[in-house]
């Protein structure tokens, strides 16, 4: 599957209709996440969907009823293979919270859940800090900042975010 110059192939899969994104941000951020951890070879597919569909993948596979921002889910270790479902209907509605545009919001659960594709875990304060460390970090390198609010209240959990 891979040659021997190792690559990062990230395949975009945009299965809601409400709101564009921009496919070029989004693989640049995975690949961007994977590279900034080491990983020099993965074979992604980023999936972005609406909520009743990450609700209903949220209900199959993690048993939780409710609809959510990001899932992720590791395949294969090395080569790296995984998957980074979205919510961009979630994106668009919680934005306004922080005072950021949606598509800000949908890169940030790009960003997490490529995190957590490369090992990131958040199931801790502490472990929740080095996750919120990392983000603003990634989001930097490309060209955004997030604020400093305290918000608790997604499995992302951004910060307050703001644009450069």
């Amino acid at each position: 599957m891979f040659t021997r110059a190792e690559m990062i192939q990230v395949e975009i899969s945009n299965r809601q209709t409400e709101y564009a994104i921009d496919d070029a941000l989004l693989q640049r951020a995975v690949a961007h996440v994977l590279r900034s951890e080491q990983i020099t070879a993965a074979n992604i597919s980023l999936c972005v969907v609406d909520d009743p569909t990450i609700h209903q993948l949220n209900r199959q596979f993690l048993d939780h009823d409710y609809p959510t921002d990001v899932l992720s889910f590791v395949y294969q270790q090395e080569p790296l293979e995984g998957e980074v479902i979205v919510s961009a209907q979630r994106a668009y509605d919680v934005c306004q919270d922080f005072a950021w545009d949606g598509a800000h919001e949908l890169l940030l659960y790009v960003v997490h859940g490529s995190l957590h594709l490369a090992g990131y875990l958040d199931d801790s304060p502490e472990t929740r800090a080095v996750m919120r460390r990392r983000e603003s970090e990634v989001l930097a390198d490309l060209g955004f900042r997030r604020g400093d609010a305290d918000v608790e209240d997604s499995s992302c959990s951004p910060e307050r975010p703001v644009t450069e």
